[in-house]
């Protein structure tokens, strides 16, 4: 389990919604949405960036275990690790961008580095 946050959802749920999550966050390098699940999010992201790195057939198919769409994997493994090639870690940042006007819940922005 990636943190100890519930977010409201039973285990199910919520590992399905990280899933798609950092699948849609690896497809397009930026996503808002509250600080909580940005806390969540980016750990999960950079375990798959560092399974991109390592390149091989057993990495590859963890990955494709858990991102849900076959394309994310492919740029995963292209771009996005020859990208971070020469870094050790620290892919995401989460940026807080104030409160959500209709329930006043904190959002934030993941991005890639």
């Amino acid at each position: 389990m990636p943190g100890t946050r519930k977010l409201g959802k039973t285990t199910d749920q919520r590992m399905a919604m990280l899933r798609q999550q950092v699948t849609d966050f690896l497809d397009h390098g930026k996503m808002e949405t509250t600080v909580t699940r940005c806390k969540e999010i980016a750990p999960l992201a950079e375990k798959m960036i560092t399974l991109g790195k390592k390149n091989t057939l057993a990495s590859r198919r963890q990955a494709l275990s858990f991102i849900t769409r076959e394309d994310v994997v492919t740029k995963l493994f292209g771009e996005l690790a020859s990208k971070y090639a020469d870094r050790n870690g620290g892919y995401t940042r989460v940026t807080r961008t104030g409160a959500r006007r209709g329930d006043a819940a904190e959002m934030g922005v993941i991005e890639l580095v």
